[in-house]
Order: C-alpha cells, then sequence, then structure tokens
C-alpha cells in the first residue's frame, strides 16, 4: 500500500509563491515555511511580459495573455493544494511597463490575489537572500539576470550591502542585438554610473534562468561528471574565455551544441555579453552559478532569526534522518565514536561528517544488492542547499563504503570531484560507520558499550563484558576493512 506523504510537517501548512517575471511566470509550492523546505511542485511558463517593453513602454499584449491563462491554473493549483499562505510577487516588466498598475489591478480582481510589486534593489536584496541562504559563507557580488533587468548586490558576513537594479535584461537588450557594439556600449554605460561598482573581492553568484543556460552549456561541452547548476564554479579566465565564445554564436549554432530550451536560447548570447563586461568590470576570482534566487530569498526572509541561522545541509539531513531511519539515530554518539579517527578535523570537514552521519540509515530500505549505489546517487543529487559538487561527492563516497560499496570503479564521480586526501578520508568515514552499525544494528544506546581508538599505530576496538556480546566475524571483518583503509594493523580487547 502506497504511504501518503504528508505536507508542511507539524503545525506548518504548504506555501505557495507565484513569481510574475519579464520573461518567465513561475510557480513553486514548498511543503512549509522552513530552514530546509521541501519543494513540492515546481513550472515554468515563458510568457515574454517584457518582450518589446524597451520601445512600447507597453507589457507584451501575447505575453498579458498567455501570463492570465496560467496564472488561472497555477492559482487554482495551489488554492487545491490548500496552502496556508499564497504569495505573488511582480518584477521588472510590470514595474515598469506604464499599463503595468492595470495589468495588476486586473488579474487581483479576477483571481482574488494580492500581487506584491517588487522595487528594483527590494527584488535584488531577495535575490540575494537567496543566494546566502543556500551558499552560508557567500562573498562578493549577486547577480539576478531577469528578462527586463539586472539587479547587483553586494554580500559579507551574512548581510547584504550596496545594490542597484539596471534596465539590462536580454529582453531589453534585443533591439540592439545586432549592433556588438551598441550592446556592449548600453551595458558599460549602465555599469559606468554605478559607482560602488569597482573590483570585488570574492565570487560573483550569477542567478536567473539565462545565466543557468549558460552553465549547463558549459556543463554539456566540458562532459562534467555532475549536472547540477547549484554551486557550479567556473575560474574567470576560464569562465570569460567560454562567454566570449557564446557570445557570438547564434541560436541555430547554440541548438547544435546544448539540449537546454530552445526558447530560452533566443536570450543566451545577450546574457552571456552581459555576464562577461559584468566579470570583467568587477573582477571576481570565480562565477559560481546559484538556483537559489529571489522565491528562496522571500522564503528564507519569512522564517524567524534561530530557525535562519540553523545550517541548510545539517537541517535537511536532520529532516531525512527523521523520516528515514529505522529505529531513530544518536548522531551525536555516532560522531563522538568515530572522532578518534580524525584528531584534527577541520570545522568544514566535521560539518560533512555531520551530515554523513545523520545520512547513513537513510538507505537501509532499498534493495540490499544495491544499497550502495542507491546511496552515492542520492547524495550526489540531494535537492538541497549547502553543498558544493566536491562535498556531494564526499557524502557519496562516505555513504557508498557506509553500505559496503567495494566497486571503486562506481566512483568516478567522486574520483573527480575529490582530491585524494579528501577521497580517503570520505572512504574511512563511511566504513567506520558501517563498523558502528555492524555492532548495534542500528539501534541508538549500543555504541557506550564499545569505543574506537588509535594506540601505538594500532586501530582497537575495545569493548565493556556487554559490549562483547556482539563481537563476532562480521565486526572483525569491517573493523579490518577499515584498518586497511587507513593502512594500520587492528586489534580487539576489553575496555
Amino acid at each position: 500500500m502506497a504511504r501518503r506523504v504528508e505536507t508542511g510537517g507539524p503545525g506548518r501548512s504548504p506555501v505557495a509563491v507565484i513569481d510574475i517575471g519579464s520573461n518567465s511566470l513561475r510557480l513553486v509550492i514548498y511543503d512549509g515555511v522552513r530552514r530546509a523546505a521541501t519543494m513540492l511542485f515546481n513550472e515554468k511558463v515563458l510568457c515574454g511580459l517584457g518582450r518589446g517593453l524597451e520601445t512600447t513602454r507597453h507589457l507584451n499584449r501575447e505575453g498579458v495573455a498567455l501570463a492570465r491563462l496560467n496564472l488561472r491554473r497555477f492559482v487554482a493549483l495551489a488554492r487545491a493544494v490548500r496552502v496556508g499562505r499564497l504569495d505573488v510577487l511582480a518584477t521588472a516588466a510590470v514595474r515598469d511597463a506604464e499599463d503595468g498598475r492595470s495589468f495588476v489591478a486586473d488579474i487581483e480582481r479576477q483571481f482574488a490575489i494580492n500581487v506584491r510589486v517588487l522595487g528594483g534593489e527590494e527584488e535584488g536584496r531577495l535575490s540575494a537572500l537567496g543566494v546566502m541562504s543556500s551558499i552560508p559563507g557567500a562573498e562578493g557580488l549577486v547577480g539576478d539576470l531577469g528578462g527586463g533587468s539586472v539587479e547587483l548586490v553586494e554580500v559579507a558576513n551574512g548581510a547584504t550591502g550596496h545594490a542597484v537594479s539596471l534596465p539590462l535584461g536580454p529582453l531589453r537588450l534585443a533591439d540592439l542585438a545586432e549592433d556588438e557594439k551598441r550592446v556592449n556600449h548600453a551595458i558599460d554605460r549602465q555599469l559606468a554610473g554605478v559607482n560602488w561598482l569597482g573590483s570585488k573581492e570574492g565570487a560573483f553568484y550569477a542567478v536567473g534562468g539565462a545565466w543557468r543556460a549558460l552553465a549547463r552549456i558549459h556543463m554539456e561541452q566540458t562532459r562534467y561528471p555532475l549536472h547540477i547548476i547549484q554551486e557550479y564554479t567556473l575560474a574567470r579566465s576560464e569562465a570569460l574565455d567560454f562567454l566570449d565564445v557564446i557570445a557570438h554564436l547564434s541560436r541555430k549554432s547554440l541548438e547544435k551544441i546544448t539540449t537546454g530550451s530552445r526558447k530560452r536560447l533566443e536570450v543566451v548570447p545577450l546574457a552571456a555579453r552581459l555576464l562577461a563586461r559584468i566579470a570583467r568590470r568587477t573582477l571576481p576570482r570565480q562565477i559560481i552559478f546559484s538556483a537559489f534566487g529571489l522565491r528562496e530569498g522571500h522564503l528564507f526572509s519569512l522564517l524567524d532569526a534561530d530557525e535562519a541561522r540553523a545550517d541548510p545541509l545539517i537541517a535537511a539531513s536532520t529532516d531525512i534522518a527523521c523520516q528515514h531511519a529505522r529505529f531513530g539515530l544518536d548522531a551525536d554518539a555516532l560522531m563522538g565514536w568515530v572522532a578518534p579517527l580524525f584528531p584534527q578535523e577541520e570545522p568544514r570537514r566535521q560539518r560533512l561528517r555531520r551530515a554523513v552521519t545523520l545520512l547513513s540509515d537513510a538507505t537501509w530500505h532499498e534493495h540490499p544488492d544495491y544499497r550502495a549505489e542507491q546511496a552515492l546517487r542520492h547524495a550526489l543529487y540531494l535537492p538541497v542547499a549547502g553543498l558544493g559538487h566536491a562535498e556531494r561527492a564526499f557524502l557519496g563516497a562516505a555513504l557508498h563504503a557506509r553500505y559496503g560499496g567495494n566497486d571503486i570503479q562506481g566512483l568516478d564521480v567522486p574520483r573527480r570531484l575529490l582530491s585524494e586526501e579528501a577521497f580517503s578520508a570520505s572512504r574511512i568515514t563511511g566504513l567506520a560507520l558501517r563498523l558502528a552499525y555492524t555492532l548495534t544494528g542500528g539501534v541508538p544506546g549500543l555504541l557506550a558499550a564499545t569505543r574506537l581508538v588509535v594506540e601505538d599505530g594500532a586501530l582497537v576496538l575495545a569493548f565493556k563484558d556487554e559490549g562483547a556480546l556482539r563481537f563476532g566475524e562480521s565486526v572483525q571483518r569491517r573493523l579490518d576493512a577499515l584498518g586497511r583503509a587507513r593502512g594500520q594493523r587492528t586489534e580487539v580487547r576489553g575496555l
């Protein structure tokens, strides 16, 4: 019998956000206002409300008709889900069009909704919040590219700084697209008018569908092993070489090299040109693509202060553990039991080890012949924030070892993304957890009768009397496997 999935969690109702952008209209439904919200529904329609806005000063007529049709569908879906709140956000095209107010009044009346028309800087700050919520420690400049504008916002130390909204969306630049010099001049003139926009330390965080399309194209062309946009990172020099090529390709040429949305490809060359001009002006060390932006920033802004400070990776891993652990999970006990293997562990690595520990019993229900493979895949493709690509690889390799994966050939992605040291540490983490689960069967509290220590170059498993009752051939095999991974002999003795 299929199990019904409850949404929202205890005391929480699903929440829906409709984003009325210059190029796209999107509905996202989350399972609640919480730090590690799960996306329950996500649908986008490319309406092109801002197409031709620069010359007509009005919303595109065909786009308005398409937006109305799909708004009706989106509002009906959200209400069918019985969301606790439905927030409708409108950005540059609606903000700037002469008929934007009448469009808003019409859809508010027709669909009985309230529409929040965001100011330019407000839009940028919400996008920056989305980046900071998903990349703890983000520092540099956030750029959110929509169809009608680009918002640039400084971020550092968990806060936003200067912010500006510039009328440089691809739909607005489209009328100049045939003249490269005019496009460059239009971009540079707008950037030159921002007196705080000089060379920036840190990274440039690229938000928006057109810039995400660029990341996908680069992944495809370089045969990158992990097709996840969030935190896909390019060094500035590599990014500029790539952007300069894409900026000069026709749509027909782009269709030959990518499987991305054909409608989106119309604006990709202009998006590439704009990103290249910004990068040459601000000189970031690297460009980091973010799948989190305006909608996630809006959701993040609704959290209370304590929940907002929580680590998104640990919050999500805790949720998964609560849903899937067989007998409950004592993560602190497991962390402490394994800790003697990592005496000089850095905080960033300890954070990953905690996430591995929380996820270490989440794949027990899979077929035993495929648990290791499934655990690896689940970790690599987790739909959570707070994870860079190498960190995903660390989690995947560790959980693969936790479930007895011995096929190193199946670990191509972790081997490509991790250093030898990190790969070894991930495998040791997983093998230590495998030993712990063999000793306890996953039952909390049983680890207290055992101890794992390193003495005189040996890996020692020590037992109290009651703990010795659980020693057997399987325990010895898994202790020996851990010893081999560390290059140490093993011993078993009493406490």
